[in-house]
Parts: structure tokens; sequence; C-alpha cells
């Protein structure tokens, strides 16, 4: 009896996932759905389902082209940069972008935001799943081919990743077998260390607080800096003076002063600690 309205509510879903629909009854009970607005109709509130998308293009091993043109920045990971503009491509960034073209090749993928929708180059943050139901960000760092790099507040998925990250590491796959990704002491940087992705170990010998943020200063050439909006994320700041840490991250270098900001706990570890 209800055969031919559920089957133009389908028709209705699939023609538009994000227009109105609206739904009444007649005077014999019967009920009517469609996309224009009647009288007494109400609206449906109806979620729409995912959607899937092919892959235009792999720019990296972190970022993607979608056949609708929107350029994918995959969040909570980093993989290395691969050859670009002229700079050279570093350790493990091609095999990243081969094993990312050669997953996506025959297959078509669903996005999943956090609370930041849009980086600051316009690209969209997005974790991607396939139709098989592979998170593929996950994956990359399952492999060893992609380091996390979590920042909040995005933070869906985060233990997930810093979990498959640990396994990763302690099994030497991909990037962790690399001596290129092998923790350096702070005491070697030099005006010739670059501002790559890198690890770093050093005692820390003061904490410096700014109304921003709370410096941890290594030595009188490198800190690493935590914005005093997220440190509810980390533990006590004041214990780590004295301690022996190893920061992950980007290397930012000033003259010759050079500086790495910490955005979440996974990117600072106790040396010595599990």
């Amino acid at each position: 009896m209800y055969l031919l309205p559920l089957l133009l509510l389908s028709l209705l879903l699939s023609l538009s996932s994000h227009a109105d629909i609206y739904q009444w009854q007649d005077s014999a009970g019967r009920a009517h759905f469609s996309d224009r607005p009647h009288a007494d109709a109400k609206t449906l509130n109806i979620k729409p389902g995912y959607g899937f998308y092919s892959i235009k293009a792999v720019y990296d091993g972190d970022t993607v082209v979608l056949e609708d043109g929107r350029r994918i920045r995959l969040l909570g990971i980093n993989t290395p940069e691969v050859q670009h503009r002229g700079n050279p491509a570093e350790a493990g960034g091609e095999a990243a972008k081969a094993w990312l073209q050669a997953k996506l090749q025959h297959s078509r993928v669903r996005l999943e935001t956090d609370a930041e929708k849009i980086d600051n180059y316009g690209r969209t943050l997005a974790h991607l799943f396939t139709e098989q139901k592979e998170h593929i960000n996950l994956a990359l760092v399952q492999a060893g081919l992609a380091t996390t790099s979590i920042y909040p507040p995005n933070l869906r998925y985060a233990d997930s990743l810093l979990a498959a990250e640990k396994q990763a590491e302690q099994a030497h796959l991909g990037v962790w077998q690399r001596p290129e990704y092998a923790p350096r002491p702070i005491a070697a940087l030099n005006a010739e260390s670059h501002s790559g992705w890198a690890r770093w170990v050093g005692q820390v010998r003061q904490i410096r607080h700014t109304p921003k943020s709370v410096y941890l200063v290594f030595t009188d050439r490198f800190e690493a800096r935590i914005e005093r909006q997220w440190l509810k994320l980390f533990p006590d700041i004041n214990g780590y003076q004295g301690k022996t840490l190893e920061v992950r991250g980007w290397l930012n270098k000033n003259k010759q002063h050079f500086s790495l900001l910490l955005r979440h706990p996974a990117a600072l570890r106790v040396v010595g600690s599990s």
C-alpha cells in the first residue's frame, strides 16, 4: 500500500541530499512526499547519507584532489614532502605518494571533517574512508608512511592514530627505519639545520611563561613553545623542569635561534618512559 510513496521518497533523496523534503497526507490517509512545499505539509528532518567521490589526482602522501576539484588535506597525519618547485623530495615522500595512488586508483572515498573544515591554503581538512570502510589516514600511519600531526581542536581519531604510530615505530616500519627520522641531539643544531619535520632530544633547563605561551627552554638557541589555549591537553608543564625530552615537529629558525611549536602532548616525550 505504501510502496509507491516510499519509492518516491527514495527518489527524492537520491536527487538532492540537501533539499527540504515535505510530507503530507490526503483525505484517505495516504502519505505523499515532495521536494516542493504543499498545504499542511511538514518538513522531514532527514540526515543525508554519505557521499562517495572519485580521486582526480594524488598530490603527495597526504593531499589529494577530488573529482569535483576540491583539494583534500588528510587530517591528523603528515607524510614527507615530494619533489616540487625545485625542492628535493624528503626521505619516504615518494613511497607515501605511490602507496596512496595505488590504494585509491580504483576506489571512491567519503569524507569526515572535524572542528576546522578548511586550512589556510583553502584545502578541505578530512579523514578519508573507502567504500570498504578502510580509514586511509590511519592506514598510512599503520604502514609507517606517515607520522601523526595532531592539531587541536581537530582531535577526531587522535587516539587511534597515536596507537598506530607507536606500533609502527616499535616495528621499525616505513620512515621509522630511516636514519633521517632518528632522534637528534639539540646540541647538534647549527646554521645548516633544516626546517623539516624532525625529532630533537635535550634537557629542559628552564620553563618560561608569557601571556600567550609557555616555553620549554633547552639551550640559549633552542626552545619549544606551547600555546596557553592548549595547555589543558598537557600534564603539569612544571614537571618537565630538568627532564630529558624528545620533541617532534617542524623546526623554525630565526637567525641563530631555533624554536618548535608543540600543539599536542603526542609531540613531546620524556626520554626513558614508555
